[in-house]
């Protein structure tokens, strides 16, 4: 505690009404999260068992519970429960499914099961139709979020679309019912309603969670900030800390008025500031004040520090986007050696992930290694999600979804004739796909040939699924992997021997995945502790797309929005220019506040040096525009600035630029 300053000592000690920490960038605002934990056991007397704290990524929760392990003794930590709020949701659901009318062993749907089935129960096909899927999809997520009921959608329809969309929104929730499954939405959705509907589920929670703290507030949507009012109850233990400034995910139903509705909810609400930032130096941080002073704010804050003022900012403009991404990949190899520092210091921010594809080639022209943020997922590869079906299938034999991924993978010579006739039996017997597949009623709709490769599978399934009692995990995936003949399957639709044995590969971390995820003392069935371990694993991919690099040593490549709770000593920001950033739709909806708020993001991630560039003309549907300078760059404070590559530009600015050339060859020279 000596080490923190008065204003997160004061929030640490608040315990004795609801509190909102306004916790600028960098300003350590984890640090007073977990101090505040070890506080409340310590100092408080509140068990540990009925501390909860939420956050929003599984990186943040672990990072947190990491911390707060280190400030507790003994085993008291693990008693806390620190997770994201759709892993909270979700626990809530696997407690109380009984009063959900869900069947235990449920299946979570990820966004592509989603969109699959939202496609499926749409009356054509073609690429208008798979545009319509993608708008519904967005939609239905977002009045999830806001809590409006498909009938509610129905009403406040305007337009033809909007009628269209409500009634798949129904349907599809009817369809995830039949299937045992929720989405991603639900775990929030599905807790608050049960919350509101029955008053006594509420307080067993109300009970469980004795104080409770909140990370990244700013980005709750309205049935998290619901579900947050709900738990906290009439006792109003406690903290949520946020940023109204980096509230960057209206696009993703973020509602950063919910820091505002606080003061309304909970009148006895204390307010502390953290403005002290530990990252930046002041000139960075003088040119965040001055860009989002142009906000409307209702809780004033100033961010400052007490490292030194630091360098310029400076302002590269470029002929065009080429030039643009050349200057930022030979201002990287000269600023390294010139300050000799590693390629990881380095991040390159940018509002679309578009921009990064001439970045890309410079960077490799001048083998400046890097990585982008946002690749392929790993629970995204074909030949995971195919396995990942079948162990949905023997936990859940109702996932139509899955069910239709895998029935002919390996192929099994089953037609989109037999399976439409099948998907059109199970629609009016209300049945799934599996059980259909043995109705006797199903005779008088199929050949005998076409029945016998439907029932073979299914049964097939069932011995799997009968084994997956009797035997021990590694025995019974390799049966059914050797059986399946993947293996085989995998070389026939790969490039080479070589990769499909790293598909296989794949296969087998997967596999080893789950099983370390499986509970060492269960008092539940096998399948039902598989079912648990697949809605983990695909929850913690949904919540972070990524995986960890091996090599670190790279200048990192990323959207600001990705970039959110990152730090880096060097950052280039690209693309400051009109309908870029701001960008074109945020600019048609006059929603110009977002993207400052997200240019203020981008500028306080950087530690050291801030640089921005922009091009003067740029290629778009293969005709060359002039481009006009973003309005943001008024709003940085002139004094500040060094710009380069037009008229602003000075003597002293060349001068220094060739000095600082001059030091990298020297810096070079002694290197070698």
């Amino acid at each position: 505690m000596s080490k923190l300053n008065k204003q997160q000592q004061l929030a640490i000690i608040t315990n004795d009404k609801p509190l909102l920490v306004l916790a600028g960038a960098g300003s350590g605002k984890t640090t007073v999260i977990t101090h505040k934990i070890a506080h409340l056991v310590n100092k408080a007397g509140i068990e540990a068992r009925h501390i909860y704290a939420v956050t929003f990524t599984n990186k943040a929760a672990r990072e947190m519970k990491e911390r707060v392990a280190k400030q507790l003794k003994g085993d008291t930590a693990k008693a806390i429960s620190v997770s994201t709020f759709h892993n909270l949701g979700l626990t809530i659901i696997r407690k109380e499914y009984k009063h959900l009318d869900i069947k235990p062993g449920f299946s979570l749907f990820d966004a592509h099961d989603a969109l699959t089935l939202i496609k499926e129960l749409l009356p054509t096909e073609g690429d208008q139709t798979r545009e319509l899927a993608s708008q519904a999809q967005h939609q239905i997520s977002n009045w999830k979020n806001a809590m409006v009921e498909p009938e509610q959608a129905l009403e406040q329809a305007k337009t033809g679309n909007d009628m269209t969309i409500a009634k798949i929104y129904g349907l599809y929730n009817r369809m995830l019912r039949a299937y045992n499954a929720v989405d991603f939405d639900d775990l929030i959705l599905l807790p608050t309603r049960l919350f509101i509907e029955q008053p006594e589920v509420l307080d067993r929670w109300q009970n469980k969670i004795r104080y409770l703290l909140v990370d990244e507030y700013q980005d709750t949507n309205e049935s998290q900030y619901l579900l947050v009012k709900q738990l906290v109850g009439v006792r109003q233990a406690f903290t949520v800390v946020g940023d109204d400034d980096q509230s960057i995910y209206a696009w993703r139903g973020a509602v950063p008025e919910n820091l505002v509705r606080l003061q309304t909810d909970f009148p006895r609400l204390e307010v502390i500031k953290l403005e002290q930032n530990y990252r930046s130096c002041g000139c960075i941080l003088k040119a965040a004040n001055k860009v989002i002073a142009n906000n409307e704010h209702v809780f004033e804050k100033k961010l400052w520090c007490d490292i030194g003022f630091g360098d310029s900012i400076r302002i590269l403009q470029c002929a065009d986007e080429e030039a643009e991404a050349e200057r930022i990949a030979t201002e990287i190899v000269s600023q390294r050696l010139q300050k000799r520092s590693k390629f990881e210091d380095f991040a390159v921010l940018y509002r679309g992930n578009y921009q990064s594809r001439i970045l890309e080639l410079k960077l490799q022209q001048f083998q400046v290694p890097y990585h982008i943020s946002g690749g392929t997922s790993f629970f995204d590869k074909a030949e995971v999600k195919d396995m990942l079906a079948y162990l949905r299938l023997i936990v859940n034999p109702e996932d139509d979804t899955a069910f239709l991924r895998v029935i002919n993978v390996p192929r099994r010579q089953i037609g989109s004739s037999t399976l439409e006739v099948l998907g059109q039996y199970a629609t009016e017997r209300e049945t799934s796909l599996y059980n259909a597949c043995d109705e006797l009623g199903l005779e008088q709709h199929l050949k005998p040939q076409h029945l016998d490769k439907l029932r073979r599978f299914r049964h097939w399934l069932d011995s799997v699924t009968q084994r997956w009692h009797q035997l021990e995990f590694d025995d019974v995936v390799k049966e059914m992997i050797d059986e399946l003949d993947y293996d085989s399957w995998l070389e026939q639709n790969s490039s080479s021997r070589g990769v499909a044995d790293r598909r296989m590969a794949n296969i087998w971390y997967l596999m080893d995945s789950i099983k370390n995820s499986l509970p060492e003392d269960s008092l539940q069935d096998p399948v039902t502790d598989l079912a648990d371990s697949l809605s983990r694993l695909m929850l913690r991919d949904m919540l972070e797309r990524q995986q960890d690099e091996a090599d670190t040593n790279q200048v990192q490549l990323m959207t600001m929005h990705a970039a959110k709770g990152l730090e880096f000593p060097h950052v280039f920001i690209m693309g400051l220019e009109e309908e870029l950033l701001p960008h074109r739709n945020s600019i048609e909806t006059d929603n110009i506040e977002e993207e400052r708020r997200l240019f203020y993001v981008g500028i306080t991630r950087a530690q050291k040096t801030l640089s921005l560039t922009m091009a003067k003309k740029r290629k778009q549907f293969g005709e060359v525009f002039d481009t006009t300078a973003s309005r943001f760059l008024d709003e940085l404070p002139e004094e500040d600035l060094e710009w380069e590559g037009n008229d602003n530009a000075n003597p002293e600015a060349k001068r220094k630029r060739g000095n600082n050339a001059i030091a990298g060859l020297r810096n070079l020279m002694d290197m070698i």
